[in-house]
């Protein structure tokens, strides 16, 4: 299996990917393992986590090639990403079109999320391609994330910053790549 992080930040067709780590509708957390770029269950206290709150309401994964440097404020992970779709298996790689961008911040490191929808309209349960789209016909579902970070890990931990649209999703994306080994 090819080592996840160094994927192409974007497909032969210029699509933005992201990969899988959270399907929808689940609570179990997986993250990827930096070393051997393989998912792995994520860990607290000797024992997997399972998010005992709602399911995650989206595909939570990351954009590959990319890694928030701790140096430059960011959390040490690459940057994340959310897709709103069916669920969608662990390890599968979708082409996304970016829509906006979650700003928040964990602790004291930034951990902005970028939202985004499937390429392929078959998978798509929001037809949008643009923030304002979204904020005009589907502002609710900007709400209901908001509120599922805010409490996922406990109140306080993840403090939201606001939204961005998608030139700024992009413009993050651009931030935090980095070129394979």
């Amino acid at each position: 299996m090819p080592h996840l992080l160094y994927l192409p930040t974007f497909s032969k067709e210029g699509c933005l990917q992201a990969v899988i780590e959270i399907p929808a509708g689940t609570n179990k957390k997986y993250e990827l393992d930096k070393v051997s770029g393989q998912l792995r269950p994520d860990m607290r206290d000797g024992r997997e986590r399972v998010v005992s709150f709602l399911p995650y309401p989206v595909n939570y994964g990351f954009i590959p090639s990319t890694l928030m440097d701790r140096a430059r404020g960011g959390d040490g992970d690459p940057l994340d990403v959310l897709v709103l779709a069916e669920a969608q298996p662990r390890g599968s790689v979708l082409s996304v079109l970016p829509i906006g961008l979650m700003l928040l911040r964990d602790g004291g490191e930034l951990d902005h999320k970028v939202l985004a929808v499937p390429v392929d309209a078959a998978l798509q349960v929001v037809p949008v391609h643009s923030w304002a789209i979204f904020q005009q016909q589907y502002s609710v579902i900007r709400h209901i994330l908001e509120l599922f970070f805010l409490y996922y890990d406990g109140l306080g931990v993840m403090t939201p910053m606001g939204w961005a649209d998608e030139h700024a999703a992009l413009e993050e994306v651009k931030k935090w790549r980095i070129s394979p080994p």
